[in-house]
């Protein structure tokens, strides 16, 4: 039997932070990874250079079942406090567009810092095959590799199943059943989507890329759609993905920034002109050909009543697509649900019902946008935990 004061499963973003926390309030901390690495996700994020948090991310840009649940740990860390950290690590960054942060050279920088800033009291086992957990009297028991570990306090940081080809599962969940906590069903998010039936023309286009604006009910994102061999793709698309259910459908405004009656103007302005001329002058010519096809719209622009036009141009600011479904679990960037937040503290992310026994980042039901919200949350709720956790 190997005592610590905690035992952290999962060397993820979440789990290094709070483990690093820990560490410098001195206490012993064990930190249990599956994989041959610590900060798979973290590697691969932002192409590589790791989209490490947005500037803007406040409470509104997270999916909970409970909104307000997060406004606690992201107002005690926020994006300046971990650029702070970057910045005595002197790793270099830039912004890209709207408020995206990334490293100028490696994610694996990040991982680095991370390490570097557990320091001596943390060990960061690897490879380390969890077969059984339990609580027996005040501490909890992890088997691994046919070690056991035993700790007072237990931190679930084991992400969801999202990116399942890098291992991920959904272990944190069936722990937390073990332990009786609810789990909100999750589900694939920032996840391409899916075109059947009469979308399914719209395949053809694959690799056609526009800059649109997506939605689903009062919720938008103006960013580009990508259209691919399987359907919708591209960060518009992925971002209103977290809000699509089975079923519904969604809005993409081709001509986002267009007058409504633009259409009508180029009659007059160019009454020889055709439909496809038109979108040409804005699209993509393969999309262009395909939106003038589709609405069956051939003559010259003169020819056509004004009925017609503004009839085209409201389809074309708002084209209702039907998803047959999305990309699931092994293309989600995150995953939507995870831990019930009704279960845990928001100042500490520690289980109501199982003293000592706390979740955080992913396997909670918070779900950030896309563009670093994720990871902002991430260090927030890692940060939260290893404040909290007893000496």
């Amino acid at each position: 039997m190997q005592s610590y004061d905690v035992i952290i499963l999962g060397a993820g973003a979440a789990g290094l932070m709070c483990a690093a926390v820990a560490g410098q309030r001195g206490l012993r901390v064990a930190v249990l990874e599956k994989a041959a690495k610590p900060g798979k996700k973290i590697l691969i994020s932002g192409g590589g250079r790791c989209n490490f948090t947005n500037l803007g991310a406040g409470p509104g840009n997270y999916l909970s079942s409970n909104p307000h649940f997060a406004k606690s740990a992201l107002a005690r860390y926020t994006p300046a406090d971990f650029i702070a950290l970057v910045e005595k690590h002197a790793i270099a960054w830039h912004e890209k567009t709207l408020g995206q942060l990334f490293c100028d050279g490696s994610a694996k920088q990040i991982v680095e810092m991370l390490l570097d800033e557990c320091g001596p009291s943390v060990d960061v086992i690897c490879e380390a095959d969890v077969t059984a957990v339990t609580k027996d009297g005040g501490d909890f028991a992890v088997s691994a590799n046919g070690i056991r570990y035993s700790a007072p306090g237990l931190v679930i940081a084991t992400g969801g199943p999202s990116i399942s080809k890098m291992g991920a599962t959904g272990f944190a969940y069936d722990l937390a059943r073990q332990f009786g906590l609810k789990v909100i069903e999750p589900r694939p998010a920032l996840v391409p989507l899916t075109l059947g039936g009469k979308d399914v023309l719209f395949r053809d286009l694959s690799g056609v890329s526009a800059p649109v604006r997506a939605s689903h009910g009062k919720t938008s994102f103006e960013e580009a759609a990508l259209f691919t061999h399987k359907g919708l793709s591209g960060p518009a698309i992925l971002q209103i993905s977290s809000y699509w259910r089975p079923g519904e459908d969604i809005g993409i405004a081709f001509l986002p920034a267009a007058e409504s009656d633009w259409l009508l103007a180029a009659k007059r302005d160019r009454p020889r002109a055709t439909l496809k001329t038109a979108l040409r002058e804005h699209l993509p010519d393969r999309l262009a050909d395909a939106l003038a096809d589709r609405l069956e719209i051939a003559r010259e622009l003169g020819n056509t009543s004004d009925k017609t036009l503004r009839a085209a141009a409201q389809r074309l600011a708002d084209w209702r697509f039907t998803p047959s479904g999305s990309e699931g679990f092994a293309k989600a960037e995150v995953t939507l649900g995870g831990i019930s937040t009704a279960e845990l503290s928001s100042q500490t992310m520690e289980t109501r019902s199982v003293p000592g026994l706390y979740a955080i980042g992913e396997a909670v039901d918070v779900t950030g946008w896309l563009g670093g919200y994720n990871f902002q949350w991430a260090w927030a709720s890692g940060v939260a935990c290893g404040r909290a956790l007893a000496v």
